[in-house]
């Protein structure tokens, strides 16, 4: 956990990314192990149960569904953008567009400066976490507060999110209390009711004074113009209800036709993120205040981020653009749960942070994140708009030998092994190297077993080459004294 004022953020990392040394040390802090274990679990098992409560086995009808809506619009986003612009525009919307992060800092500067804005109260949004926008508004002096109690945590303590949804999952009350303490100046407690209470005190008055107000969007409805916010807190409604100025940010890939296809998003949504049947706020907004309204903001500006989003529309990786960031994703993963999300180096964690980061960031910064997958496919399972992660991340690895990103040790082993793979004699030969070979380490390592001539010889606590990964957590147990094809022939009297 970083407390130190002066300290960097955990996404601030030096390229290539190397994930090894931060997962290593994830994997031995046990109190870490202990919160996103029991969190991610919990979190899973909720939303199996909200689908197979109200969904029974309608629950793969539900998510090809969801996926379909939102892959159409991709298919097809060029015609929605423009409806969407015109719609917005004609209900009083000031939409701009963003090649990259820096663009859409320097728009949300420049709005801000125009209108002489100060004190900035923020919702939580992935994207501004992307351009790196707070640190952006404080350098500009703009002072701004995150109001989402886990994102206002992380604020105090100059960290970073580790989950799409859940930005605190690596921390505990008791470090929450050691940062109001610190920060806010009150008694120490790790009381949660206290704790929530400190929190709406210090916020109230922000809301109160601010004049700027910024909000992500969960969806961008093309046929209305308007902008879509979920929360639980009710913080998004004062952010862009309160303040004289409201800036969303999006993601070019957040819209979806028409206001009939929201009800199908908001069901995935709030189940997959947090096992609720909707999630406690939806707040649509369709322009700034009119005339005879008495709250909302007098401008209301949208910019609209590309960053890398068009090169995904390709064909092979359009799929990856339908994410809802609802992060079940991350709560399904085996590799998440065992190194958290600061360990991946880079905005998005999870199996959507391995996926897309490569291409957004590009593969040869980040070598690491398209392995940090056992491919097991819980992660497609747990998506609730059906994205086929293992796919993703098979052909981000395809992409990267082509490019020869990857080491000249492992393509030469793969080559190797491949060739192996291809003839029968090759294969034997190969497999009777190996059986001598581990059988022979082990003898030396001290650990031989006994028995009879099938079992196995005992256990290697040391593997030579990349098989050490295995052997530092764990024994590998060495294969049998005689082969399956000799086994056979003794026992079925025919040839292997």
């Amino acid at each position: 956990m970083t407390t130190d004022s002066e300290a960097a953020s955990p996404l601030d990392v030096e390229l290539p990314f190397d994930l090894r040394p931060r997962a290593a040390k994830a994997v031995r802090d046990i109190q870490l192990q202990q919160f996103i274990g029991a969190a991610t679990i919990g979190k899973d098992r909720g939303r199996r149960a909200a689908f197979a409560d109200t969904f029974g086995d309608r629950y793969d009808s539900l998510r090809t569904l969801a996926g379909s809506i939102k892959q159409h619009t991709l298919d097809h986003l060029d015609r929605y953008l423009e409806e969407f612009i015109d719609n917005a525009i004609a209900a009083g919307v000031h939409v701009h567009y963003a090649v990259d992060a820096d663009a859409a800092n320097a728009i949300c500067l420049e709005i801000a400066h125009r209108n002489g804005c100060r004190l900035c109260v923020k919702s939580k949004s992935m994207v501004t976490e992307e351009t790196r926008l707070v640190p952006a508004l404080e350098a500009a002096g703009i002072e701004t507060i995150e109001t989402d109690l886990g994102e206002f945590i992380i604020q105090l303590d100059h960290d970073a999110p580790s989950h799409i949804v859940t930005p605190m999952i690596h921390k505990d009350r008791t470090s929450v209390g050691r940062a109001f303490t610190r920060e806010l100046g009150v008694p120490y407690t790790d009381d949660p009711a206290r704790l929530a209470e400190i929190a709406r005190e210090h916020l109230r008055g922000k809301y109160r004074a601010a004049d700027l107000g910024i909000s992500g969007a969960n969806f961008l409805i093309a046929r209305t113009g308007s902008i879509v916010l979920c929360t639980n807190e009710g913080n998004g409604r004062f952010c862009t209800s309160a303040p004289r100025i409201h800036i969303a940010f999006a993601g070019i890939e957040k819209l979806i036709p028409a206001m009939d296809h929201l009800p199908v998003l908001l069901k995935v949504l709030a189940r997959s993120s947090t096992a609720q049947p909707l999630t406690c706020y939806t707040h649509i907004i369709t322009g700034p205040r009119r005339p005879d309204e008495h709250d909302g903001p007098e401008q209301l500006h949208l910019i609209l981020l590309d960053n890398g989003r068009t090169d995904l529309l390709r064909e092979p990786t359009r799929e990856l653009l339908r994410c809802i960031r609802c992060g079940a994703c991350l709560n399904a993963c085996p590799v998440y749960r065992k190194i958290g999300g600061h360990s991946y180096g880079s905005v998005y964690s999870g199996p959507i942070g391995a996926a897309i980061t490569p291409h957004l960031l590009g593969p040869a910064n980040y070598p690491d994140l398209p392995h940090a997958s056992s491919l097991c496919g819980a992660c497609f399972e747990a998506c609730p708009v059906k994205i086929d992660l293992p796919r993703q991340l098979i052909q981000l690895r395809k992409l990267m030998v082509e490019q020869r990103i990857s080491g000249s040790w492992e393509r030469a082993a793969f080559r190797l092994w491949a060739w192996s793979l291809r003839r029968a004699w090759t294969y034997r030969t190969a497999s009777s190297i190996q059986r001598i070979a581990l059988r022979l380490l082990a003898a030396l390592d001290g650990t031989p077993g006994r028995g009879d001539p099938y079992s196995s010889r005992g256990w290697l606590s040391r593997g030579p080459g990349m098989l050490s990964r295995w052997t530092r957590e764990r024994d590998f147990p060495t294969p049998t004294r005689r082969c399956f094809r000799a086994w056979w022939r003794d026992h079925r009297g025919g040839p292997a």
